[in-house]
């Protein structure tokens, strides 16, 4: 069955927290083709109205789907960002993720997209990380259970949070993992040349 993930962008936001899931879940999905399965996952690039949005360091991102209506998905990613006292600032925003949060079965953060998804209410009462400097900053959010560091990323079922960068690439392959099994994961990490450990380690 393939499942539907859909990306979240926004401006500023960090482009390897949204293009490493991005490459992994292709990947992950070519594979299976290749054994002539059908694709694993549908990757949608989504963004508040649809507009486009411009990431940290000037690129453009265009003909972006409308996150209100793809309907439901198996997998929100929410990536970070530079600026995360903007990103939770902006109520447009903060209502879109709120969105993407009921409308998945799965929502994921990459890096400071954890302060998104403590903003609307989603990590209470759980485990999360963060970017290594950033976590201090989360757990003095006091919407977090538990902000925890030196783990590349923490799964609390229904939501899952990656560390900085390019944990969200080791994030999304435990998330492929979790839907089609370590094996196929591991095929996945070494196509695109990556160490993975299914642990979560550092």
């Amino acid at each position: 069955m393939t499942r539907r993930v859909a990306i979240l962008l926004f401006d500023e936001f960090d482009l390897i927290d949204a293009g490493g899931p991005y490459e992994v879940f292709l990947t992950a999905s070519r594979l299976a083709e290749r054994d002539g399965l059908p694709p694993q996952y549908e990757v949608l690039l989504v963004s508040s109205g649809g507009v486009d949005v411009v990431a940290f360091g000037g690129m453009t991102l265009t003909t972006l789907h409308d996150a209100s209506a793809v309907g439901r998905v198996d997998i929100a990613i929410v990536p970070g960002t530079i600026d995360v006292a903007a990103a939770v600032a902006d109520p447009i925003l903060a209502s879109t993720v709120e969105g993407l949060l009921g409308a998945s079965d799965v929502t994921a953060s990459v890096c400071t997209g954890a302060f998104l998804l403590a903003q609307a209410g989603a990590l209470e009462g759980k485990s999360a990380t963060t970017h290594w400097e950033d976590v201090e900053d989360l757990a003095r959010t006091g919407k977090v259970a538990e902000a925890r560091s030196g783990v590349r990323w923490v799964d609390e079922g229904d939501i899952v949070t990656a560390g900085g960068l390019t944990s969200g690439i080791h994030m999304a392959l435990h998330l492929v993992a979790r839907d089609f099994g370590v094996d196929h994961a591991a095929r996945t990490a070494r196509q695109l040349g990556l160490p993975w450990d299914p642990t979560g380690a550092l």
